[in-house]
């Protein structure tokens, strides 16, 4: 299956309005010098930023996603904002199920799951994120987390069209610490298999899986080769142009 690679940056709560411009700018730059890149290009800002970064993405390559949504399409939620907000704005692609916001804002499964068809249905691109804690990996659990995750956040209806996952072990996100590379091909393989038994083979064949934690420009190319990886999920790197860019070139 030809799956073409997915770069995306999550800036995370980080990034004031100059800088986060400057570095917009910067790769989009770096993306109209080349014709045709061998991937696709993400950023995902914080809200503040999502509407000043598409402006500079216009007419470039570089799309622009957000760090996450709500479960509703509207409603008395005061500081939340839909999918269909985010779709209105310009974005392309949202994150959902990221371990800050399981770890941080107790979101379940269900919750990602209602997330997800939010998004699917605002006709944007989902990126699903699962993964094991450090306590999960010492006992040797982490097929049976990341098996529950994908069966209970992946909706029924998803597709390589609206559909990413991405495979975050949660002690290597922005730790500098990863697994090998066999260890994370064993996981990809179990995730499209997994796919394969919820939405069927020639579906989990063409979603695009991302590895995240802790890359860089430096063991990109190494994640980036194996069978399963169709990309990076990629924070702190992502705040560097010529690093992210980097990684992006790693695609080869």
């Amino acid at each position: 299956m030809n799956r073409r690679m997915l770069i995306a940056g999550n800036w995370k709560m980080n990034v004031m309005n100059s800088d986060g411009l400057a570095l917009a700018k910067g790769l989009a730059d770096k993306i109209k010098t080349v014709e045709d890149t061998l991937f696709e290009m993400l950023v995902c800002p914080p809200y503040t930023l999502i509407s000043s970064v598409i402006d500079v993405s216009l007419n470039t390559n570089l799309s622009v996603g957000a760090q996450n949504c709500h479960t509703l399409k509207q409603g008395p939620h005061t500081g939340d904002i839909s999918a269909a907000m985010l779709k209105d704005l310009g974005c392309s692609y949202v994150i959902v199920g990221h371990s800050d916001r399981r770890s941080m804002h107790g979101e379940t499964d269900f919750d990602i799951l209602c997330k997800a068809n939010m998004a699917i249905d605002a006709d944007l691109k989902t990126i699903i994120c699962v993964g094991e804690t450090e306590d999960e990996r010492n006992t040797e659990n982490t097929l049976k987390v990341v098996k529950n995750q994908i069966l209970g956040s992946v909706p029924d209806n998803a597709t390589a069209k609206n559909t990413v996952v991405a495979y975050e072990p949660v002690w290597a996100i922005g730790s500098g610490r990863t697994p090998t590379i066999e260890e994370v091909q064993k996981v990809h393989s179990a995730i499209r298999s997994l796919l394969a038994q919820k939405l069927g083979e020639d579906t989990a064949d063409g979603i695009r899986l991302l590895y995240g934690g802790s890359m860089n420009a430096k063991n990109a190319k190494e994640f980036l080769s194996l069978p399963d990886v169709d990309g990076g999920l990629v924070g702190g790197a992502s705040l560097k142009v010529d690093e992210f860019w980097a990684i992006g070139q790693s695609c080869s």
